[in-house]
């Protein structure tokens, strides 16, 4: 059961109110609000993300495919692919729909590149009334930054080693 308190707020009857041990709260609270938490729907979750990500990729292996047929190299189609994917999940971005896709689909759609050009431009229509020079700029790569810091170096270093490894 609960407790009334003066104020009229409730709380449950794990907490004493004569000089709680923090950790006492910690638990109460985390016992409390276990009670209104959903359970997530793991299955399902993964299913959604399965099914839009593998609708992502098959329509862009299609697209990719469709570019080849009419005479563009494999290597220009894919980069073609990599533009079309960016571009049309920025511009799903700006118009709001991107948050809603991602909501029902989860890692499906920000796992492929498309999550990539969201993490862009999510900050920047955010700032965007501070202007283009404290708003925009120094916030576009508040997301990707270190994504791109990691993986740049990541790659130099991956770089470094195998120009060593090839020197004997």
């Amino acid at each position: 059961m609960n407790k009334e308190t003066e104020s009229g707020k409730t709380y449950p009857d794990d907490i004493k109110s004569e000089g709680p041990e923090k950790k006492d709260i910690a638990k109460a609270y985390e016992k409390y609000a276990k009670q209104f938490t959903p359970k997530p729907d793991y299955f399902g979750n993964c299913l959604k993300a399965f099914l839009v990500g593998g609708l992502i990729c098959t329509a862009s292996l299609w697209y990719k495919n469709m570019l080849m047929d009419k005479g563009i190299g494999e290597e220009d189609a894919a980069i073609f692919v990599t533009i079309t994917l960016v571009a049309l999940a920025q511009i799903l971005t700006g118009l709001g729909v991107f948050d809603v896709i991602a909501k029902f689909a989860g890692a499906g759609v920000i796992v492929p590149i498309t999550g990539f050009a969201n993490s862009m431009v999510a900050p920047a229509l955010e700032y965007k009334k501070e202007g283009p020079v404290l708003g925009v700029g120094p916030k576009i790569f508040s997301v990707a930054g270190p994504v791109l810091v990691c993986g740049i170096t990541s790659a130099v270093i991956v770089g470094i080693i195998y120009w060593i490894i090839g020197m004997f």
